[in-house]
């Protein structure tokens, strides 16, 4: 048994300790705990290692150490011995993704070492809703993306993903790894669009589904449509898919100086409860 504050990799057998703290905030970490779902906390099905933090013995706070890193219910000492752990190891994440307030201390440790960031967006507003709002009608022609249909939502994910991250998917490896999380998303369901005379002209993703709350993400309009209403029309379809497939509460954070998504969202019935906050390299 740990008897004092310690930081380890947790094992297989640690799942039920750590979905119990996961549980602590199911909105907030609804994307490591979806993850956690399927793959357990073996790291290669994980794509990570899970870290945990003990107190006498008690699992407290966890960090998803993958892609992202990603700290989970952190406590200020937990935070701490995440940042010590991250600098050993060195980085291999693209960003650093969670709760403004961890992920800002975490950061704020780890900036002399892996610093200077690419970029840095301290106030991502978390908005979360259990219900729809009556009136926005959602767009009848916003459907499932069936898997025949990669080559034609491809592009439109690409182009999201560019203009929101400020890089292209398709560096690096060429796509692949990109191709195959929206091969997943779109072979589960949970890809949604509106397709007009063969183009994408909305598209958004359930892309994080527990049984108590999904994230919505990837939310984008064509350039060319936007200014028309697809948001909230569009929003408001994927959102009644979400809440009455998937989960109870649908959440999605979103980049604090984008105002008229944020207006958006409100009116299909997203409330800001939190903030998140992303550093990306």
């Amino acid at each position: 048994m740990l008897t004092t504050t310690t930081t380890k990799v947790l094992e297989p057998g640690e799942l039920d300790d750590a979905l119990a703290v996961l549980d602590r905030d199911p909105v907030a970490n609804a994307f490591v705990a979806a993850r956690v779902q399927v793959a357990g906390l073996d790291p290669w099905r994980l794509g990570g290692e899970m870290w945990g933090w003990y107190a006498d013995g008690r699992l407290e706070s966890l960090c998803y150490a993958g892609a992202n890193l990603v700290p989970v219910c952190a406590t200020p000492e937990a935070v701490r011995g995440f940042a010590e752990r991250a600098r050993r190891q060195g980085r291999r994440c693209s960003s650093i993704v969670g709760p403004a307030e961890s992920t800002a201390a975490l950061w704020s440790l780890l900036e002399p070492a892996w610093g200077p960031a690419r970029e840095v967006r301290a106030n991502q507003p978390l908005m979360v809703t259990s219900s729809f709002a009556t009136e926005v009608e959602p767009d009848p022609y916003v459907r499932r993306i069936g898997k025949h249909e990669m080559d034609l939502i491809m592009p439109a994910c690409v182009a999201m993903f560019t203009e929101e991250v400020g890089i292209s998917p398709l560096a690096g490896d060429g796509g692949l790894l990109y191709q195959a999380r929206v091969a997943e998303l779109v072979g589960t369901g949970r890809s949604f669009a509106r397709v007009d005379d063969g183009k994408v002209v909305f598209k958004a993703e359930i892309g994080a589904a527990t049984p108590r709350a999904c994230q919505i993400q990837g939310v984008w309009v064509a350039p060319e449509y936007r200014g028309k209403g697809l948001s909230e029309t569009g929003m408001a379809a994927v959102l009644r898919h979400a809440l009455t497939e998937v989960a109870p509460v649908a959440s999605l954070y979103v980049n604090d100086f984008n105002t008229a998504a944020r207006a958006a969202y409100r009116r299909v019935g997203f409330q800001e409860t939190g903030a998140f906050m992303s550093v990306l390299f």
